[in-house]
């Protein structure tokens, strides 16, 4: 009975390291959004009134949480999260508008996946 559980513990291992577990592939930082909402202009300089895009590009299958936090230095200026279910390449997009328009300085964006930090993007708005 010992080896029948070892051997269960280790399929539903090796299940979730398959190549078909939804994973991210790639994150994006730009300007604008495509249709398919991958970023259509990348970019890492930005003006005050600009709308800044994430893409978290995704592959495989399965359900996760994507979120985003956005950053001004050290302070937190907005966090978002989105449940996906995808069943093959998607693309999930975030943005972020400042509605006085963002003060110059340098920016960040934390991506993360199911709660575990995937990829921080930096940008900087100039005058």
């Amino acid at each position: 009975m010992h080896r029948r559980a070892i051997i269960l513990g280790l399929a539903a291992s090796l299940a979730a390291c398959s190549p078909h577990t939804l994973r991210v592939t790639e994150v994006q930082l730009g300007r604008t959004l495509n249709a398919d909402e991958t970023v259509g202009i990348t970019a890492t300089t930005f003006g005050p009134t600009d709308t800044v895009y994430i893409a978290v590009l995704t592959s495989g299958i399965g359900s996760a949480t994507i979120g985003v936090r956005w950053k001004f230095g050290d302070r937190v200026l907005n966090e978002a999260t989105k449940h996906v279910s995808y069943k093959d390449r998607a693309a999930t997009d975030f943005s972020l508008k400042g509605a006085a328009g963002f003060p110059p300085g340098d920016y960040s964006a934390e991506v993360s996946f199911d709660g575990k930090p995937v990829e921080t993007k930096t940008f900087r708005v100039v005058k």
